[in-house]
């Protein structure tokens, strides 16, 4: 997921084409770095992990998304070049204070889960990371997403959560208030990675775009894609829903 609002990037152009990410170097948010021109693709590594490489026009970009727990301050990522050369480039990181959201679920063992949920948890947040942490080369990724669900963002990524008033992590999607069976799209080019009815998350579906970016989609009524399933921007998902930890509908 892309997350975007104040710019401290000191390898940044002035003015990025639309199909990039508009960035916003601070935790949880996205860096995008100019590697300049070469005629083959850049390697570029965040924190030991390669991270997606995109052309626009002439140059390359590195796309970081920033962990919500990166430090506020320098940051490098690490390109190799051509003739196996390495460059160490650096940006960076502002601080940014997200604020807080308390909400009352009624469901109590999604706030205070019994021994036998958190065993069910911890299986599905390492089936989770396993698609998320994906890294598929490919020679061209789409960073110039389209809207999944028609509706306004209700509840912005990074919120600090309070669950009937007992702080939970912070909130790491974004929420697209819609109603309940609305139809879900998939935002660009992809591969279905993983499909599920997650405790927390609800009904599941992940997408692979290539070039370590993944999308998940959550709290769905209904899944109509299935692992393995190649889509296009604008193919239906599924449809919107209440499932796991929700207070209503919305994706």
């Amino acid at each position: 997921m892309l997350r975007f609002e104040t710019l401290l990037i000191s390898l940044l152009l002035p003015a990025l084409a639309s199909a990039l990410p508009r960035p916003e170097a601070v935790p949880g948010g996205v860096a995008v770095i100019d590697l300049g021109t070469q005629a083959q693709v850049p390697r570029a590594l965040y924190s030991g992990k390669r991270v997606l490489v995109t052309r626009e026009q002439d140059r390359w970009y590195a796309v970081i998304g920033l962990p919500l727990e990166a430090k506020p301050g320098a940051h490098v990522v690490e390109v190799g070049r051509a003739m196996g050369q390495r460059e160490r480039l650096q940006f960076n990181v502002a601080a940014k204070q997200y604020e807080e959201q308390r909400l009352t679920i009624t469901d109590k063992r999604k706030v205070e889960p019994t021994p036998e949920d958190l065993e069910r948890i911890r299986k599905e947040a390492a089936r989770i990371g396993l698609a998320l942490s994906r890294f598929s080369d490919q020679p061209a990724v789409t960073t110039d997403f389209v809207w999944p669900a028609d509706g306004p963002t209700s509840s912005p990524f990074g919120l600090r959560r309070f669950f009937n008033e007992q702080p939970r992590k912070p909130h790491s999607g974004l929420d697209i208030a819609a109603p309940e069976g609305a139809p879900i799209r998939a935002p660009a080019p992809g591969r279905v990675v993983d499909t599920g009815d997650f405790f927390f998350n609800g009904n599941t579906v992940l997408i692979d775009h290539g070039m370590g970016l993944v999308t998940m989609y959550c709290h769905m009524s209904r899944i109509d894609v299935k692992i393995g399933d190649t889509v296009k921007a604008g193919d239906p998902l599924g449809a919107v829903g209440k499932t796991g930890r929700v207070t209503g509908p919305h994706l």
